[in-house]
């Protein structure tokens, strides 16, 4: 399906070009007196960033302040990645980018992003990365944690749920022993402070932007906390800030019933092919009928035995019927007594990655409760509304003990910024809703769905139908008259 776009034509007065120039066009550098001013006028030292990679690949490194409180205190240092514009004459500006997370080192993606983008959009930016504060190779931190602790899923279990607010409470003291000074400072609020030290640094007037997952929250941030200076803002599978955080991990229940049942009614259209069952309700049934069993009697695996929470855990996996249904019937198989099914994929995180994790989550927003009890309450009540994962999400969380609490309020995201937000119809993590949530925030942006589109992130991904939009808007930064939604192909 071709999205159409309208092209608009306005007449505006000299005074009025004058007025609006004035309002976009705040400077490059802070002004004289402010305590900024001094990161500004760093300058940055350009070099290969690999012996063996790309010669067009360079990095560098800024410092910026620990606490935008206390500019004249204690400094860390960024590392910043950079590919040039392609084309001099067509150069518009620079584009950074934030891979998602949060956790994530950002520090490669402008190579990674290169190749995704069309020659006109690579001409016109200088396409920047960095990992944020806390990450890789920008002032890394850690807190020591175990596997187990790294992990943000747990189920809910009345039997257990002891030792799950034990391990919870031992992330929180631990990261405060191995990084208690630095883990207060990483929040989202700062990272979009340091993304606006890293513009003048770079002596630009406003800067463009591509962020995926968390990278849109990041990217929303900014444009609260810095209006002006924000020019074309693509966010790719949003999350709704105003559910920042405790809400975020609540709302991947609903999200996730809604494809279970999608997918009962795909599988139970597939019958003949599957034997899961001829109609939804018996497709359904089944599955919790292995759920129950390996709960029982855990399913063998390649990767060792699965019992019914560590299945149930997968519900992301709900969203690509095709995919996901072989794996049920395998597991289905073994645990009759037949061949070992395939793992469930399952991505390590680093203790870097886990430690900035859990600092962002606890020290972005002050809408973690503190009593255990309220998250006991919470998984048992979202378990009984969301079988398949509920809990998952409910349950309590290093948050809950996390020291000091948040030192700002999350941020209230409400403006009219312009920005292009795309979005799979179909998105375990940021879902549908939560980017509907993103665009009732930014009165200014415009949203392309894509009917159909199945995982998370459409630009990341590869060719879709939300291509054309996005490149239009970065080459020319014409918006959408309105939200549109196209078909997946």
């Amino acid at each position: 399906m071709l999205v159409r776009y309208r092209r608009t034509r306005s007449v505006l007065t000299v005074g009025a070009v004058t007025a609006a120039l004035a309002a976009l066009a705040p400077v490059a550098a802070f002004a004289a007196g402010d305590p900024l001013r001094r990161y500004a006028q760093q300058e940055l030292r350009w070099e290969r960033c690999e012996a063996g990679g790309p010669a067009g690949f360079e990095c560098a490194k800024v410092r910026v302040p620990l606490d935008y409180a206390d500019p004249a205190g204690r400094s860390i240092e960024l590392a910043v990645s950079r590919v040039r514009a392609g084309s001099a004459a067509k150069r518009h500006g620079v584009m950074l980018m934030n891979p998602g997370g949060p956790g994530v080192q950002g520090l490669t993606m402008p190579v990674e992003m290169e190749p995704l983008l069309p020659a006109e959009v690579r001409d016109r930016f200088d396409l920047i990365g960095f990992d944020p504060r806390g990450v890789g190779r920008s002032s890394p931190v850690g807190c020591g944690l175990t596997a187990d602790e790294r992990t943000v899923h747990h189920p809910y279990r009345d039997s257990t749920f002891a030792a799950d607010t034990a391990r919870a409470r031992s992330v929180a003291d631990k990261c405060r022993e191995k990084a208690g000074d630095v883990l207060p400072h990483l929040t989202t609020r700062n990272t979009a402070r340091d993304m606006d030290v890293l513009r003048a640094v770079l002596g630009e007037r406003r800067i463009s932007y591509f962020g995926y997952s968390y990278g849109t929250y990041l990217g929303a941030v900014y444009t609260q906390l810095f209006p002006q200076r924000a020019d074309r803002f693509v966010l790719d599978s949003a999350l709704d800030p105003a559910l920042a955080w405790r809400g975020s991990f609540r709302g991947w229940a609903p999200a996730a019933e809604l494809a279970f049942t999608r997918w009962t009614e795909w599988a139970a259209a597939r019958d003949a092919g599957y034997g899961l069952g001829a109609t939804a309700a018996e497709v359904r049934r089944a599955y919790w009928e292995l759920i129950a069993h390996a709960d029982a009697t855990p399913v063998p695996t390649d990767g060792g035995p699965l019992d019914g929470d560590a299945i149930r855990s997968g519900y992301g996996a709900f969203v690509h019927p095709e995919a996901v249904t072989p794996w049920i019937v395998a597991l289905r198989a073994a645990a009759a007594g037949g061949p070992a099914a395939p793992a469930l994929p399952a991505g390590e995180v680093s203790d870097n990655a886990a430690a900035v994790t859990w600092a962002v989550f606890c020290g972005d927003s002050r809408s973690w409760p503190r009593d255990p009890e309220q998250y006991r309450r919470d998984a048992v009540r979202d378990r009984a509304r969301y079988p398949l994962a509920g809990d998952l999400g409910a349950t309590v969380q290093p948050c809950a003990f996390w020291k000091p609490a948040a030192r700002e309020p999350a941020t209230a995201v409400n403006n009219d910024v312009g920005a292009l937000i795309v979005q799979n119809e179909w998105d375990p993590q940021a879902t549908l809703a939560m980017a509907q949530g993103m665009r009732r925030a930014m009165h200014g942006a415009r949203m392309v769905t894509v009917a159909g589109g199945e995982g998370h992130g459409v630009v990341v991904a590869g060719p879709s139908c939300a291509d054309a939009g996005v490149t239009r808007y970065l080459t020319t930064g014409r918006l959408p008259a309105a939200d549109l939604t196209c078909g997946a192909s």
